[in-house]
């Protein structure tokens, strides 16, 4: 009894959240908040809050280079961007 109920309420709580998105990711200007960017040069956290920021726009166009803020960029657009539910 003990262990269905849990299970009940395990199913219950995970219906209620947000498929596809991941921790900071509803909120593109404070994502370098609410994930771990210690380490990395302030152009990378730029860069990944842009491309955070750029996921939710299908007109955005890529940066050009190779710089930290470029590879911020292409990480924090492909962390932020929806994913389809498995």
């Amino acid at each position: 009894m003990r262990i269905s109920g849990t299970l009940l309420m395990f199913t219950l709580v995970s219906g209620c959240a947000q498929p596809g998105l991941r921790t900071g990711a509803e909120h593109p200007a404070q994502v370098t908040q609410s994930i771990n960017l210690a380490g990395f040069p302030p152009e990378y956290k730029r860069g990944f809050t842009a491309g955070c920021e750029s996921a939710y726009d299908s007109a955005s166009s890529r940066p050009k280079g190779a710089g930290s803020f470029t590879q911020g960029w292409q990480d924090g657009r492909g962390y932020c961007s929806p994913r389809k539910p498995r």
